[in-house]
């Protein structure tokens, strides 16, 4: 890991890259978080958050582009990976992203009729079938609560 984290510094300067607890990309600071081992998928997520920082990412506007900018992501590290003589997985790029698939259907599930409902903004949701809303947590990673709210008379 520390040979390849040497030659993404040197390959992308403008990109901290720093270890820690979990993978991730911080725009704001333009910084690249990895976690220091030695095992091949903490290596694909190094790639995959140099992915997110290539694309650009920052925030996202709804649970579909999240998916999107997921998607992206993995797309730019698979494209990379050849330059560091790094084969990534198709398997796991589907398992991490199933992830997102499954949150993004839980959180879009009408507690009500279990149809599926339509994102309003970043929380609310509406379903199509009964037309109930409700209200989800704007937490990427924890269970994904729904709140109905009350019908208008």
């Amino acid at each position: 890991m520390e040979k390849l984290v040497a030659r993404l510094k040197q390959d992308y300067e403008w990109i901290t890259f720093m270890p820690g607890s979990t993978a991730s990309w911080s725009p704001q600071d333009k910084q690249v978080t990895y976690e220091p081992s030695e095992e091949i998928p903490a290596t694909w997520s190094l790639l995959h958050e140099l992915g997110h920082a290539l694309a650009a990412h920052s925030q996202y506007e709804s649970d579909v582009s999240l998916l999107q900018k997921e998607t992206e992501a993995w797309e730019k590290a698979v494209g990379i990976s050849s330059t560091y003589k790094i084969e990534i997985s198709d398997e796991h790029v589907q398992a991490c992203l199933d992830t997102y698939r499954d949150w993004l259907h839980k959180r879009s599930t009408c507690p009500n009729c279990t149809g599926h409902g339509v994102q309003q903004s970043k929380a609310l949701y509406c379903c199509v079938n009964c037309q109930s809303t409700w209200t989800v947590s704007s937490a990427r990673f924890c269970r994904p609560y729904r709140l109905k709210k009350a019908l208008a008379a």
